[in-house]
């Protein structure tokens, strides 16, 4: 099994996402990936939210998590307004390339109301799952 390699090209080019990321993402019929939100060290989930290529070129060359804002039409970089910020630590693509992973250091509250995670006390009903020898 082959791993792609790393991206050695930089981040963007002209201002613009360098072509060979650009290449790698596989986004929705609305041009958007979804971008998973992971606390650097803990591995906490914080948040999901949603990158088109400009929203990506600006996270990995500012050090700041910026989204587009499906309900808003516009970008928004996490903190601009709340003061709850994220800085990155690192990004990564998933192996099908409609997934990011990107590991942050979290200022504050990650969720629009104020709680840690978007996640919290949000448990749905489940069975849990047993292995099966």
């Amino acid at each position: 099994m082959s791993q792609n390699p790393a991206f050695a090209a930089p981040a963007s080019v002209d201002g613009k996402l360098s072509a060979q990321i650009s290449a790698a993402l596989k986004k929705d019929e609305a041009g958007l990936v979804a971008a998973i939100v992971q606390q650097h060290g803990s591995g906490e989930v914080l948040m999901l939210g949603w990158m088109d290529e400009e929203a990506l070129r600006r996270t990995l060359t500012t050090g700041r998590v910026t989204f587009w804002s499906r309900s808003r039409n516009e970008y928004w970089r996490k903190g601009d307004t709340s003061g709850h910020s994220q800085l990155v630590r690192s990004v990564a693509l998933d192996c099908d390339g409609d997934a990011l992973l990107v590991i942050v250091d979290q200022i504050g509250a990650a969720c629009h109301t104020g709680t840690r995670t978007c996640f919290d006390g949000r448990e749905l009903p489940a069975v849990v799952g047993r292995r099966v020898s």
